[in-house]
């Protein structure tokens, strides 16, 4: 093997460990990939780039003295210049080494003539006709376009990050691809975390689909720049993303058969509402893989195994032709975007797959590295426009386009422990209520007289499991106390009768006492309507104290109307029971109630803003200042506007450098 190698400064990180078969379970470890790490300073920034002529063939013979580069119109000191020239054909100097551990991994991928490629086996987004397709230009590529050192990884949407490595073992690769079914609008479960999730309605299932492989992808993305700090290559096989479908295919329950006879368009102006809303989601979720790959140095290779298509579902599903067709193009542009935002190159709408990837080995094989001390020192967390030039005539340049600068936050992300983010901590009381089984509790505190915190305890029966039967809960026996001992409350909750509905469910009840700031213990006891103690519970928690010089936020009251006659109703109840339920319809309407507290309350800049599950901003949204000084502050959410999936509600009072703020999960259904 032939290798052309000028000067240059070389950057190794973290490697993670083996990697082998697709587990059947738990997404989550990939949730919170560490980035790489690049050891030449923040502001440091590489930048591989392809130079061809007008044959397409690579040019070998440039020199430092050649480029120049600009980040967003200013021109950079090239620092460091490298020129890889690999030839597979050319005999090994030195026998090839097995990869056996993480150790040879690392050692293995930083050496400059191997070249590392990472495939993508994204069978959540891939018919499985098109996977029985795909199969032989893949195995193809593994045989005819890799040299025997380079190294393969593959991943699958449900594949940990632990289990990722990278091999020189081609033929172990190519059993993995001889397996790939894709399962593209099959819903049919197959392991314990997709039967968490099976009896949602499709369009959930298919949000969850897209948020574990876009999760996935950036884990990857992540692991392959912790290797080395050269071009990296991955093949991302996959139909693309939306996270909208056609009405004919919007089932109550992923187990259901579809419906062709329902009728709907995305020219509906409905249809065009939601698709606003789902848009804002999904590209959120690109950008942070854009990100991740742009900082990792990594190239995505889009690989669309459908070929020259020129429809995206099958007749029998009646999506329709409009429907049909503006779909196809939205999901194959969001393969584009992947590609040509990270140096890649999308092969889609092209029936010679192979071609495509030939054109990434080729490009593996012929590259520029060049490095500059960003002059800017960016900590702004925005995208920089990166633009390479050269100054000889009449050649081809292709380089990525820029890169995400990390913000404060994350300057201060890498000098700390890194521990779960108040994000994490809002989204996992969504799974922890839905987890209840007899009853879904609130608290919430607010001010009170004396240095007093006045706390309000909320319950409800949690929703019926289908299928499951169960005796319903109708009153709580609760005792409050202190550390010390002293009682604050000790009650049942309703302390009479309990209200029960026409089908024998008990109404919400609610318990509202003062209590001292500090630690608390709730002790609960379940009733059940025979009489009978359904289970107990045992809860402990800080009571905070409002009388502090700082600024702070009471506990969110959230209310839900599901048609005008409720909303006008809540609105004119200043004592309406919030909500225990964090799970709402597009249909309903939410209230949002809150007070804020600290000196000169008047002078608090109070703001709301609507985040993704991700954290990212996607609306600021409008609050109603109060008419009163005990009147609260008020925010009107419709949800007709949002597409199915998990949101944050991010309120926030500060003043000066002083803040406060509280986030409210909440998950949309269809």
């Amino acid at each position: 093997m032939a290798l052309i190698l000028t000067m240059g400064v070389g950057a190794i990180g973290d490697a993670a460990p083996q990697q082998e078969q697709v587990p059947p379970q738990e997404a989550e470890e990939q949730d919170a990939p560490q980035q790489p790490v690049f050891r030449a300073g923040i502001n440091f920034v590489r930048v591989d780039i392809i130079v061809t002529d007008d044959d397409g063939n690579p040019v070998v013979d440039l020199t430092i003295d050649d480029f120049e580069i600009f980040e967003d119109g200013e021109p950079q000191t090239i620092e460091t210049f490298e020129q890889f020239l690999i030839t597979p054909a050319v005999a090994l100097d030195e026998p090839i080494r097995a990869i056996r551990n993480a150790f040879d991994e690392e050692r293995e991928a930083a050496r400059p003539d191997v070249r590392l490629f990472a495939i993508f086996l994204d069978d959540y987004h891939v018919r499985r006709g098109a996977s029985l397709r795909v199969k032989a230009p893949l195995i193809e590529f593994i045989r005819t376009q890799l040299a025997p050192t380079d190294m393969v990884g593959i991943m699958y949407p449900l594949t940990p990050l632990s289990a990722v490595r990278m091999t020189r073992d081609h033929e172990a690769i190519i059993q993995q691809i001889e397996r790939f079914e894709g399962r593209k609008y099959n819903w049919d479960p197959r392991n314990r975390f997709e039967f968490q999730y099976a009896h949602a309605p499709t369009t959930e299932i298919e949000r969850i689909r897209n948020e574990v492989s876009l999760t996935a992808l950036r884990a990857l993305v992540t692991h392959l720049g912790g290797l080395r700090e050269g071009r990296k290559s991955l093949i991302l096989v996959s139909e693309g993303y939306t996270n909208i479908l056609p009405p004919q295919l919007r089932q109550a329950r992923g187990t259901d058969f579809p419906d062709p006879r329902l009728r709907g368009a995305l020219t509906d102006p409905r249809e065009r509402a939601m698709q606003v809303g789902v848009d804002l989601t999904l590209l959120s979720d690109l950008r942070r893989v854009f990100e991740a790959a742009n900082r990792a140095n990594t190239s995505i290779y889009a690989l669309d195994p459908r070929g020259l298509a020129s429809f995206g579902f099958d007749i029998n599903e009646g999506a329709g032709f409009t429907s049909d067709r503006e779909m196809l193009s939205a999901t194959i542009g969001t393969l584009r975007s992947l590609a040509e935002t990270t140096n890649g190159r999308a092969i889609v709408n092209q029936n010679d797959l192979l071609a495509g990837l030939r054109q990434a080995a080729k490009d593996s094989s012929s590259y520029y590295l060049l490095g500059y001390n960003s002059t800017q020192t960016p900590t702004d967390g925005r995208f920089h426009e990166i633009r390479v030039r050269l100054r000889r005539r009449g050649l081809d340049v292709r380089a990525r386009k820029g890169y995400w600068a990390l913000s404060e936050d994350d300057l201060s992300l890498l000098e700390t422990p890194a521990g779960p983010s108040n994000v994490d901590l809002a989204l996992s009381l969504l799974d922890a209520r839905r987890n209840q089984r007899f009853v879904q509790t609130w608290i919430g505190m607010a001010r009170a007289e004396n240095g007093l915190t006045r706390l309000t305890f909320v319950w409800r029966p949690a929703p019926r499991v289908p299928g499951q039967r169960r005796e319903e809960p109708i009153r709580i026996s609760m005792r409050a106390s202190a550390d010390g001992g002293a009682t604050f409350f000790r009650d049942d909750v309703p302390d009479g009768p309990a209200l029960l509905g026409n089908d024998g469910v008990a109404g919400p009840a609610r318990a509202t006492f003062d209590v001292e700031p500090g630690p608390i213990q709730l002790d609960l006891s379940i009733k059940g309507a025979g009489g009978g103690i359904l289970g107990n519970n045992v809860q402990h928690f800080v009571v905070p104290d409002f009388t502090g010089v700082g600024v702070s936020l009471s506990s969110p009251h959230v209310l839900r109307a599901r048609n005008a006659l409720e909303f006008r109703r809540l609105r004119s109840d200043p004592d309406a029971i919030p909500e225990t339920a964090r799970v709402f319809r597009r249909t309903d309407r939410l209230l949002v109630r809150f007070r804020v507290y600290g000196p000169g309350a008047s002078q608090i800049d109070v703001t709301a803003r609507l985040l993704n599950r991700g954290g990212a901003s996607m609306a600021d949204l409008p609050l109603q200042a109060p008419t009163t000084e005990d009147a609260p502050y008020v925010l009107d959410l419709p949800l007709a506007s949002l597409a199915p999936g998990e949101y944050l509600i991010e309120l926030k009072a500060a003043v000066g450098d002083d803040s406060a703020d509280q986030l409210i999960a909440l998950r949309v259904t269809s």
